[in-house]
């Protein structure tokens, strides 16, 4: 009997062998923005390259200007982004306008390039429920701050999509830690039953807060988790743009030629801490960490690549700069001067029909506001 579990147990071995290496990591810049897989190259015109750097460029300045609005007291909940540009805006770079987006509370950006007004991403942040009245033509939720929870909801929307008949696709994102929550499986698992045009992507960052990857799963990748519902894995350099766009693009191609969803793993770092309530990244993590994910960094890649190709310079990245720095400033503004958020607003936003003990409360707190 012994003998028969050890040989099991071997026989396993190589099983988790062979399935690991259906999912090497896929690129196609390396570190120095140097093309070493011509062959996957994406069809993308100049003026397309451009515009993805210039987006990549636009939300580094955005994280940066919102970390500092955070700090004065200007803006409520934020996730940082840094670092995580490549993988966010390059697979929202491969949607067409009609698919959706369901984000995850560092996802922001995603939304905003797909037409959320950037003020009413600061009102999101101060939890004002004008953040989250999505205008009618933008595909997206708001974003979602229970772990896991829009992995169910994706799988949902998508075979809404289907039955209405539609080409279009849902795009859902998570980190590494939501891989580990029950509704990762779930939607999953019922995406790919039913042939769902759903895109699931885990933003491997390497930290759920403080637990590293290693202490969260004992798979060597999150991709191969989708060998058990039966969908389409893969693993991608997540500070590589082109490489997330190609996985992205084949994934939609995918889903709405009827194969079904597929899971991306892309393989990123988040610069900054979790989010700014409180998380200290200098209490799990290395300077060597840090430093070696730095030197990967997407913006320095991508503009390696291309100014060698002649397409990017100093002068049009200021420009851009300055151009979000304005933006920023004219956005918050327009926060700052929306109407503030009252209880009556709350109570009418939570139902559709009151309780009747709430309707006494409304009216008293009615009386209060218009005094």
């Amino acid at each position: 009997m012994t003998i028969q579990i050890k040989k099991a147990n071997v026989d396993s071995k190589k099983q988790l062998d062979i399935i690991e290496k259906q999912f090497e990591t896929f690129k196609i810049l390396n570190e120095e923005g140097k093309v070493v897989n011509q062959e996957a190259m994406p069809n993308l015109s100049d003026e397309q390259l451009q515009d993805l750097m210039r987006r990549m460029v636009y939300t580094r300045i955005l994280d940066q200007r919102s970390v500092s609005l955070n700090r004065q007291g200007r803006l409520g909940f934020y996730a940082p982004t840094a670092g995580q540009e490549a993988s966010q805006l390059a697979s929202q770079f491969a949607l067409e306008k009609e698919d959706f987006i369901l984000p995850g509370y560092r996802d922001v950006p995603q939304i905003i390039w797909h037409g959320l007004p950037l003020y009413q991403a600061f009102l999101f942040s101060r939890g004002h429920f004008h953040g989250n009245q999505v205008p009618k033509g933008v595909n997206c939720l708001a974003p979602q701050i229970i772990i896991g929870a829009q992995y169910i909801q994706a799988a949902g929307v998508a075979l809404g999509l289907k039955k209405r008949g539609t080409k279009s696709v849902v795009i859902t994102y998570t980190g590494d830690g939501g891989a580990s929550q029950g509704d990762f499986y779930e939607g999953i698992n019922f995406a790919g039953a039913f042939k769902a045009p759903a895109i699931f992507i885990v933003q491997n960052n390497r930290y759920a807060i403080s637990t590293p990857v290693e202490k969260q799963s004992a798979a060597s990748t999150i991709a191969q988790k989708a060998v058990a519902a039966g969908i389409v894995g893969v693993q991608v350099d997540g500070m590589d743009p082109l490489a997330v766009y190609v996985a992205v693009r084949d994934a939609r191609e995918r889903a709405i030629n009827g194969e079904g969803p597929t899971l991306i793993e892309t393989l990123t770092y988040r610069y900054g801490p979790h989010t700014m309530s409180g998380d200290d990244p200098t209490r799990y993590r290395t300077k060597e960490t840090d430093n070696e994910w730095h030197v990967k960094d997407p913006l320095v890649r991508f503009r390696a690549f291309l100014e060698e190709k002649g397409l990017w310079n100093e002068e049009e990245e200021n420009r851009v700069i300055e151009q979000a720095k304005e933006e920023i400033k004219e956005a918050i503004q327009k926060a700052d001067q929306y109407p503030k958020q009252k209880v009556t607003d709350l109570m009418k936003n939570m139902y559709e029909k009151m309780p009747h003990n709430l309707k006494e409360q409304h009216e008293i707190y009615k009386t209060k506001e218009s005094k």
